[in-house]
């Protein structure tokens, strides 16, 4: 790579943004307030000196500007905020401060950079995000229908099957008479219409997915049980390539599944699971995970989404279940441990899993 001439730190907002540079042969720091078009920001670093690279921090604004940068030839990083590394004791905060830790962080390849998605990857995750949110919109709207009818001192018994036709039914039998009736009614057009905005956003999901570059990973995952086309798109559209994973243990610690730790001299302490990364993978290999409190079997469901795959990546599937049964059956009957512990400890062996199947090749 060409020797950097000019160093660009952005400060990236909705309608401005801070451009910091400097000159690497003369020296000169500069500072220059930007429109939040764009092409401004691009044609303006198009004219420094070359070789040019800028960073900024990933924030609402989106990868568009690291994609039109890198279009225009301009060398572009985008950093992960929360690992830039800032003084305990600086407590003033500015866009010129920020812009100008920005780039001395970048000369001295001290920031930690950010995986730019295609724009088909992130129209794809944009999609499961909003699936993701009317699917808590909708647990919501359940929850407030199930307390208006606690305060009735009206209640379903036959939990194991609610949300049924059976239940709907009940729910519609019920009079609560005057305004009661009437939210009653209300919450339930309101989980009705949720439902259906549910069933399109999956449907749409599931018809983009052959054609999009995850569909053989997705296949894959498929294999394992606990993880459906779903829960498999999701896995693929907040992680991205897991080929930038060399091993599992970097996945794990990506999505935020492995311990924390504050060790000092001869002492070390691990704590709680670190939650970094995406919060919605994490979520979505806790819930895969409590299905292998079960005896490992392939049933017809699991046989039916494994139909036309290698034999490897059946067997990959299969160790799997026997792996994370073993691992409930020690932690939780053997060491007393609670549930919701032991689910993380095999949500975090499963994202290895996942890792193994995705580079099964």
């Amino acid at each position: 790579m060409a020797k950097v001439r000019s160093w660009a730190g952005l400060d990236v907002h909705a309608r401005s943004v801070l451009a910091v540079t400097l000159d690497a042969q003369s020296g000169e720091l500069r500072s220059r307030r930007l429109p939040g078009e764009t092409a401004k920001v691009v044609e303006f670093l198009a004219t420094l000196p070359g070789p040019t690279r800028a960073a900024y921090e990933a924030g609402p604004t989106g990868y568009g500007l690291a994609r039109a940068l890198q279009a225009a030839g301009i060398g572009c990083l985008v950093a992960a905020p929360g690992k830039i590394e800032r003084p305990a004791q600086d407590k003033v905060k500015t866009d010129q401060r920020d812009a100008e830790r920005v780039l001395r962080l970048l000369m001295i390849d001290a920031l930690h950079p950010v995986r730019v998605p295609t724009v088909e990857e992130e129209a794809l995750r944009d999609l499961v995000r909003a699936g993701e949110d009317v699917r808590g919109d909708l647990m919501r709207a359940r929850q407030r229908l199930s307390k208006l009818l606690l305060r009735h001192d009206i209640l379903y018994e036959d939990t194991s099957s609610t949300w049924t036709q059976r239940h709907r039914a009940w729910l519609r039998a019920q009079d609560l008479g005057g305004g009661a009736q009437a939210t009653l009614l209300d919450y339930l057009g309101a989980i009705d219409t949720l439902e259906l905005r549910r069933g399109a956003l999956e449907k749409t999901i599931a018809e983009l997915v052959p054609a999009s570059p995850c569909a053989q990973t997705v296949a894959r995952l498929r294999c394992l049980r606990g993880v459906d086309t779903l829960s498999a798109v999701g896995l693929c559209a907040e992680i991205g390539d897991f080929g930038r994973f060399q091993r599992p243990g970097k996945l794990m610690s990506y999505i935020g599944l492995v311990p924390s730790e504050n060790s000092s001299g001869e002492t070390r302490r691990q704590g709680a699971i670190t939650k970094t990364g995406s919060r919605h993978a994490r979520r979505l290999l806790v819930e895969a995970s409590w299905h292998y409190r079960k005896t490992p079997a392939r049933g017809i469901t699991l046989q039916r989404r494994q139909d036309g795959q290698p034999a490897h990546i059946i067997a990959i599937s299969w160790q799997a279940q026997q792996r994370l049964h073993r691992v409930w059956r020690r932690l939780a009957e053997d060491r007393g441990k609670r549930r919701t512990i032991v689910a993380v400890a095999v949500a975090r062996e499963l994202a290895g899993f996942c890792w193994a199947l995705a580079h099964a090749d």
